[in-house]
């Protein structure tokens, strides 16, 4: 199971004030919610038919299987940072939220690229599929598994809403916007990957709705927001679209280069489905053999990965990445908060950009 991202102090302190302690005790609040809100769920639809649990089921395994909690991490930081208080239950809500939230996004990404697992374990599509197909019930059991992965994702999606509701009202343009960016992100990525347009600009606005203001600013924001200070979404965003492309770019090293059993999922699937995602991008924008090598009819994913080495692709992105996260730094050094908040994100801004899984 992979750790949480702030749990434990960066520096080594025992001080229980520290930023990353703070956090560590409001994300562990996080997970109790989401659990007693699941577990709740599950009691009262199961009231009628024990079948009713298999998409609150779904969800939990996934919630169950790990994950760093990134979203609820940036938003309990943003939130503390802002000097909002510990003891909130409205920001408890609206972490739960956020975390539900990406279990939406997972489990319909899954269907999307046609992945069979997640964090080591069956996607909900690929486990229903087999579910029926051990069965022998009637129908496809692709379709089946499909169906049950869309409503579960659909239904996340419903209990976000629901607990970011039960935040505060401040919330709703902030909550509105970060999930229209994400679907209409996820769907431009969809079509550069049919188009396989080779489109830098393009590449690199997706990674930052889908992975910056998702992951990291609107979340900041949200935190900032639910402690009075919306004022510093200037700082948060020019971190988030920052660290958000650093983000994406290491995503994209990790299917390219990774390793499955670290990651929890098939690495080279980005290669293998000709998603144009913003390494690819800058690749093929950078080295004229590798354009008209993965725009040829022939696209073999170790040839694509040799190239990337050959080229100094892989290297340059390494080296944008470390200017990507000097930048975020630095917009939250200028930020007016609290020192040790400063190092805090700082030191969140290291975590995300150079993980291995």
């Amino acid at each position: 199971m992979a750790t949480e991202i702030t749990t434990a102090p960066h520096d080594g302190s025992t001080d229980p004030a520290s930023p990353a302690r703070l956090c560590g005790r409001l994300l562990g609040r996080v997970e109790t919610r989401l659990h007693d809100f699941l577990a709740a769920e599950r009691e009262l639809r199961t009231r009628v038919d024990a079948r009713a649990a298999a998409p609150i089921d779904a969800l939990t395994a996934l919630i169950d299987s790990g994950g760093k909690r990134i979203r609820p991490a940036f938003c309990v930081a943003g939130y503390l940072a802002a000097g909002g208080d510990p003891a909130s239950e409205d920001i408890v809500a609206a972490a739960s939220a956020l975390e539900m939230l990406h279990t939406c996004a997972l489990i319909h990404d899954d269907v999307i690229d046609a992945s069979p697992r997640r964090r080591g374990l069956p996607t909900v599509h690929a486990r229903h599929s087999a579910e029926h197909a051990r069965n022998g019930w009637e129908g496809e059991p692709r379709r089946y598994g499909e169906s049950v992965a869309i409503l579960a994702g659909d239904l996340a999606l419903i209990y976000a809403d629901q607990m970011m509701s039960e935040a505060s009202p401040s919330l709703g343009a902030a909550w509105a916007e970060l999930r229209s960016e994400l679907i209409i992100g996820q769907f431009m990525d969809v079509v550069v990957a049919a188009e396989f347009s080779a489109d830098v600009a393009l590449s690199r606005w997706i990674a930052v709705v889908k992975s910056g203001r998702y992951t990291i600013h609107r979340p900041l924001l949200i935190g900032a927001t639910l402690a009075g200070r919306p004022e510093l979404e200037g700082a948060f965003e020019a971190y988030g679209d920052a660290l958000g492309e650093a983000f994406q770019l290491r995503d994209d090293l990790m299917d390219a280069f990774g390793d499955s059993d670290a990651t929890g999922k098939p690495v080279g699937l980005d290669i293998e489905q000709h998603k144009m995602t913003l390494l690819m991008g800058l690749a093929m924008d950078r080295d004229r053999r590798t354009r008209e090598f993965v725009l040829g009819a022939e696209r073999d994913p170790a040839e694509v990965r040799r190239l990337l080495d050959e080229t100094g692709v892989r290297m340059d992105v390494e080296a944008h990445i470390d200017r990507l996260v000097e930048k975020g730094r630095a917009a939250i050094d200028a930020a007016p908060l609290d020192e040790r908040w400063q190092r805090e994100l700082g030191a969140m801004a290291h975590q995300v950009a150079y993980r291995n899984s």
